[in-house]
């Protein structure tokens, strides 16, 4: 017996939010099965660049309260 998209959705809103969040991190996991081999450590060269930056003082940090008042303010234009 096949179930459309839509029966399943609506039984899986159903579900206690720690359920759907297992179910959605199953789902995702599903779909990430023909990743670049190259992606994780352009990452984490991302990750360390960004890093030197903060550590040599070249980006200034600002409050999370101060982002996010930023992009509120860009989101109503």
């Amino acid at each position: 017996m096949e179930r459309d998209a839509a029966e399943v959705l609506k039984d899986a809103l159903a579900l206690p939010p720690e359920a759907r969040g297992a179910l959605i991190d199953s789902l995702i996991g599903s779909l990430d099965q023909g990743s670049d081999p190259g992606a994780e450590e352009a990452w984490r060269e991302e990750i360390r660049r960004r890093v030197q930056q903060v550590d040599s003082g070249a980006v200034a940090l600002i409050p999370w309260d101060e982002a996010r008042r930023r992009l509120r303010s860009q989101a109503v234009r």
